[in-house]
């Protein structure tokens, strides 16, 4: 059960501004309370609480802006090009903290991989993260995003931009390839998003 170190007043503002509604707490020591999705959060005198099926649905909006987090991002294409999904998944120390996948309509592997790199970034610099250590078991797009490889394709190109535009909201980062065992999470994502098509 995640908690966050926090001023729960201020807790409670950044919920408000979300359009969370928070209640009242159920005991004297609860300072109140709010649920969103399949997350809900319990307020006392220095901290909060979040339970429920999906942490990150509450998590995101609760912790202070700032901080570490790891992205993990895998596209897939079945056919290539053939119908292509994304994955990806932002890990704290406090777990899970996000994670989602969706189609993307047809295209190449390596642009569906492109593009669950540029996603996950655009969420993780939308919380607020100060430093993101990425990772994925593209080697291709790793090695293109760090320049290390050309890319000659002008679609890949124009994401590698992208993706390096995005980087740079971040005050430190790192982008690794990693074998698909340790990128498992978004790598199942993207072929559920696939399966249930």
């Amino acid at each position: 059960m995640p908690t966050v170190e926090c001023d729960p007043d201020e807790a409670r503002r950044r919920l408000e501004e979300s359009g969370v509604a928070v209640q009242s707490g159920n005991t004297e020591y609860e300072r109140w309370r709010a649920e969103r999705g399949d997350a809900s959060a319990v307020a006392y005198d220095d901290k909060v609480v979040v339970q429920g099926a999906n942490p990150a649905d509450l998590l995101a909006i609760l912790q202070p802006k700032g901080g570490r987090a790891h992205v993990y991002f895998d596209g897939a294409s079945r056919g290539n090009p053939g119908p292509a999904a994304i994955g990806w998944a932002i890990v704290t120390s406090n777990g899970i903290v996000a994670e989602g996948s969706k189609r993307i309509g047809k295209t190449t592997n390596n642009r569906a991989e492109y593009e669950a790199l540029i996603h996950a970034l655009s969420v993780a610099a939308e919380y607020g993260y100060d430093e993101v250590d990425v990772r994925g078991d593209s080697q291709l797009i790793v090695k293109q995003v760090r320049g290390e490889w050309k890319t000659n394709d002008p679609g890949l190109r124009e994401r590698r931009v992208k993706a390096n535009e995005l980087l740079t909201k971040f005050d430190r980062w790192s982008l690794e390839h990693v074998p698909r065992e340790i990128n498992d999470r978004a790598d199942s994502l993207a072929n559920e998003a696939l399966d249930n098509a």
